[in-house]
């Protein structure tokens, strides 16, 4: 057995699995006039008097692929949003490239592109919106008051300060035209499937992609805590935080919630998600010899902290072969975050590695892998990176001081310096991340 190429071969086996194109092909099919969503709903095409394709998202390129393949000359018009270098050329639906994880103009113009498909849309109308991880930042829609730049402020703000993805969407869903059920609201009363590739811990729908088909059951008071909690009050733009305190006090309408009229008109479906894609692992580590055991897929808090858990497992499993013995694969998946301290360059799934390296340090006989399924970590060309018991001690003899890399947030550079990135190029979905540790 080789470790590494065995770690990476169960990581490819895990985003295939959760393969956007493929899922949404799954669930969706096209027989004779009737549009059938996996076994759980269809929708009468004879009665239906246009259909259009709206959506945003990392893997929103392969999901538009797979509708276009399906129903692609029914289409009446469509437009999807995704980041830079993952789109692709498609027949019926436009592509928008646009600013991940800080907003930009690109999206900003995509975003009024959606809104205005949707408020196009009438009775009688079919809405296909396509939603997988990264959507948040790619539609930025100021609410009245805010710009695109108190947007981008108060995102780069949230992503250091350590905030959970939840959190970090419970405000932008009240800052956002779009966000929170505001999308399905502009949409009503035109019926609106939403077909969707998890990216969020426990596959919550007003979570992914910031809700924007889902009732909202965050509030402004919510988001003004939030900010607080993080000590962003005072940081955030000055229009940003008069927005939400008016919210909290009832002077601005709130976001739609559980039991609106117009959410009756809503169909969300989860095509795909972490779950899939660890199953997927365990069983090509399975086949490749390996006693694989899958902890969790709800892995969130700290990075470091986590890193510090399969570490711990890891060399649990080396000591007394508890909960699996060896020749084993650790599998965990979820969303870590970090708080970033430092001015370097890296990512949860670099710093994850780095931070195991270390800890694993001498330990012979172990590997990590630690990816995001999407293909980049954080603004790095890099799904993430590979570490042994060497890798620290290989970096020493070349000057490299492992700590001081971790200290800055400068994981990226490190890896680069010393090998180990894990490069896969954008892979067409996002299910969040996936860690993993082999023992020999």
């Amino acid at each position: 057995m080789s470790s590494r190429s065995d770690a990476e071969e169960i990581f490819r086996a895990a985003v295939t699995a959760a393969s956007a194109y493929g899922a949404v092909n799954a669930s969706i099919k096209l027989n004779s006039k009737t549009l059938r969503i996996s076994s759980l709903s269809s929708i009468d095409l004879k009665k239906t008097k246009r259909i259009f394709v709206i959506g945003a998202g990392k893997a929103a390129p392969a999901m538009a692929l797979a509708i276009e393949d399906a129903i692609g000359p029914l289409i009446a018009d469509g437009c999807i949003v995704t980041k830079y270098g993952h789109g692709r050329p498609l027949r019926y639906i436009r592509v928008i490239e646009a600013g991940h994880p800080v907003p930009d103009s690109k999206g900003l113009a995509g975003s009024r592109e959606l809104l205005s498909i949707a408020e196009g849309s009438g009775s009688g109308d079919l809405v296909i919106c396509l939603l997988s991880g990264g959507a948040s930042a790619l539609l930025p829609a100021p609410a009245p008051g805010l710009t695109l730049k108190d947007e981008q402020r108060t995102t780069e703000l949230l992503l250091k300060s350590g905030a959970s993805i939840n959190e970090m969407n419970a405000v932008r869903k009240h800052l956002s035209l779009i966000k929170g059920g505001l999308l399905a609201r502009a949409a009503y009363p035109a019926r609106v499937l939403s077909l969707i590739v998890s990216d969020v811990v426990g596959d919550d729908l007003s979570a992914i992609a910031s809700g924007p088909t889902a009732p909202d059951p965050s509030t402004y008071l919510d988001a003004v805590s939030i900010l607080k909690k993080y000590g962003l009050a005072s940081k955030v733009p000055p229009a940003v935080i008069k927005r939400l305190k008016d919210g909290a006090k009832g002077r601005l309408e709130e976001t739609p919630k559980p039991g609106e009229e117009i959410f009756r008109r809503v169909d969300n479906f989860i095509v795909a998600n972490n779950s899939s894609a660890l199953e997927a692992a365990r069983a090509k580590a399975e086949s490749l010899g390996y006693n694989a055991i899958i902890l969790s897929s709800t892995i969130t808090g700290s990075v470091r902290e986590a890193a510090g858990f399969l570490s711990s497992i890891a060399l649990e499993v080396k000591k007394t072969g508890n909960p699996v013995e060896r020749p084993a694969c650790i599998l965990m998946g979820g969303e870590p975050t970090i708080k970033v301290s430092g001015k370097g360059k890296g990512g949860r799934m670099q710093e994850f590695a780095l931070e195991s390296a270390l800890r694993l340090k001498g330990e012979k006989g172990i590997t990590v892998l630690a990816g995001g399924t999407d293909g980049t970590d954080g603004p790095t060309d890099a799904a993430g990176a590979l570490v042994d018991s060497d890798t620290i001690s290989r970096a020493g003899k070349m000057g490299l001081d492992a700590q001081n890399f971790l200290r800055s947030n400068d994981s990226h550079n490190f890896f680069k310096k010393a090998g180990g990135l894990l490069v896969t190029g954008p892979t067409g979905t996002n299910v969040m991340d996936v860690m993993m540790a082999i023992l020999e």
